[in-house]
């Protein structure tokens, strides 16, 4: 059983930055590929980054490649979500997601999931 906390959500201007954390309990964080997804008003949830159990590879989604990074403290049982040039399309719940799946972008394949923070990126 892994739960999951996310924090640092907000409203940001566009081209701002926002860092956000993913928290997981339990010790067998370190063997979980680790993906955050996003969904805005009306429109389905969508892939946005993961990041495989060592850190070692991760997949992006092409609408954020070049302005998020994931990156994760297997020691500190965070994953973290480093958002650069933010777009007011980019304004939406951010979910962090655990699962067994190597590397997978599959919402339903991932098992664990936070409550969400938001994130508001005004024009």
């Amino acid at each position: 059983q892994v739960q999951l906390v996310e924090s640092g959500g907000g409203l940001v201007q566009a081209g701002g930055s926002l860092r956000l954390a993913c928290a997981a309990s339990g010790r067998t964080f370190r063997s979980y590929t680790m993906g955050w997804f996003r969904q805005a008003p009306g429109k389905e949830r969508e892939f946005v980054l993961a990041i495989s159990w060592s850190g070692g590879s991760t997949d992006y989604a092409d609408s954020v490649k070049g302005r998020f990074t994931i990156s994760r403290d297997n020691a500190k049982n965070t994953v973290y979500l480093q958002m650069n040039s933010l777009k007011p399309e980019d304004t939406a719940v951010y979910y962090c997601a655990a699962t067994r799946v190597v590397l997978t972008t599959t919402p339903h394949l991932y098992n664990y999931w936070g409550q969400g923070t938001q994130v508001t990126v005004s024009s």
